[in-house]
């Protein structure tokens, strides 16, 4: 019989309303995410899933709710709190989001050298060790973001997402622009370094064959709300019209995580 944790769920959302205008795009919505595991957010053109995702790390409030992480509010109101929050997680921006004037290892060490914490050297040597977990090589620290093919832009954004050491990690589209293969590559990628590092991942998809590959479980946003959540299988299962259009057939036909 297993224990009960006593740790708090990494990130709990209760209540969430969001209104751009006289326009609700999300309303009463709950949803939380267990510690370890890896939960895809998906839906339609205009569902919220990019809303709740940035409202998840304090990038825009919600017209009505809360959001903590790690049992934590957002916003404290105690400014150290907050800063020390902010660095238990990392964001990888749906086109990278890459500072065009630094060059790779610029990019990376940024967050570092930002905490003003750490010497020269051990930021160095911490930006070298994030570009092998992300497996791009040392000579790839001198090129700039030109220079890069989307999947190696995705890769430096993902190292500069682990920099501080995060327990959460929220990725935005994470396989958006990628071929095949590298997309596949990346996907493999992430659910190393979630195995490796015991990362919490969300993240938004439409692309049903990284979601089927990634998730372990899956939360659809329609009609304002979590229409389903559950694991891939189970919600692709669901007699709903937007599921149904979305995933585009039976559980059966796509793969699964290994």
């Amino acid at each position: 019989m297993s224990v009960p944790s006593s740790q708090p769920p990494v990130i709990t959302a209760r209540g969430i309303g969001t209104r751009f205008g006289h326009v609700w795009v999300l309303r009463g919505l709950d949803l939380e995410v267990a510690r370890g595991e890896i939960l895809a957010l998906v839906g339609g053109s205009g569902s919220g899933k990019t809303t709740l995702l940035r409202q998840m790390v304090g990038l825009l409030r919600p017209t009505e709710g809360e959001v903590r992480l790690f049992g934590e509010p957002l916003r404290s109101g105690n400014a150290l709190a907050d800063r020390t929050l902010r660095r238990r997680f990392g964001v990888l921006f749906q086109q990278g989001a890459l500072f065009s004037a630094l060059n790779v290892f610029q990019n990376i060490a940024f967050p570092l050298r930002e905490m003003r914490l750490l010497d020269r050297d051990t930021i160095h040597d911490l930006v070298m060790l994030k570009l092998a977990q992300v497996e791009l090589k040392p000579a790839h620290a001198t090129l700039m973001p030109a220079e890069l093919s989307g999947g190696m832009v995705k890769r430096v954004a993902l190292a500069r997402a682990l920099a501080l050491e995060p327990e959460l990690l929220l990725l935005d589209e994470p396989t958006a622009g990628l071929d095949p293969d590298r997309s596949a590559g990346f996907v493999r990628l992430i659910r190393e370094l979630h195995r490796q590092l015991g990362l919490t991942v969300v993240f938004v998809s439409h692309d049903v064959d990284t979601i089927a590959a990634l998730a372990q479980r899956v939360a659809v946003l329609s009609e304002r709300r979590i229409l389903a959540l559950g694991s891939t299988i189970d919600v692709m299962a669901m007699d709903h019209p937007f599921i149904a259009n979305f995933f585009g057939g039976p559980a059966r036909s796509r793969p699964t995580q290994e």
